[in-house]
């Protein structure tokens, strides 16, 4: 006898394909004002806030992480923002949604950060936050990490 494959029973669906998110390295500025030179050790944190943010939404079923291609990184907002190259960069990456963002230091204990989704199709945005984060500490970003990945698995970005 031979096999047949199994076709899903009526009324079950196969999942939906995930959804292509490319996700911009982010933007930094330090305005605090402080004497000491923190460069490197805020480089370190926003290179693995970035890196940790694309884990975790890697790690989602609903999202397959593209990598964006540019020129010469980092591929920012703030670098790519003129004559929207950070959109067709996303769209060269196969990307149906672009995350992007950036975090300014403020003073010694506070940090803001905005972070957007953008549907690259329509060029519509479909999510925009603004945080703040008090400490400059890798727990600190930690936390603020851990608070944006809460927000955007809860935002039910549009899967098609």
């Amino acid at each position: 006898m031979a096999a047949t494959p199994l076709a899903p029973c009526r009324g079950q669906q196969s999942p939906p394909a995930p959804i292509a998110i490319a996700v911009a390295d982010f933007d930094y500025a330090d305005t605090s004002g402080e004497v000491r030179n923190q460069a490197a050790a805020h480089d370190a944190r926003l290179r693995a806030f970035v890196g940790a943010l694309r884990s975790a939404l890697g790690q989602d079923a609903r999202y397959q992480v593209v990598a964006l291609e540019c020129r010469e990184p980092p591929c920012t907002a703030g670098r790519l923002a003129a004559g929207g190259e950070l959109i067709e960069r996303a769209r060269a990456a196969g990307a149906q949604l672009l995350l992007y963002g950036g975090i300014q230091k403020m003073s010694t204990l506070i940090s803001h950060g905005k972070v957007q989704v953008v549907d690259v199709a329509a060029d519509t945005l479909l999510f925009d936050r603004l945080m703040s984060f008090r400490g400059d500490s890798d727990e600190a970003w930690e936390h603020a990490l851990r608070f944006l990945v809460r927000d955007l698995m809860s935002a039910n970005l549009p899967a098609q």
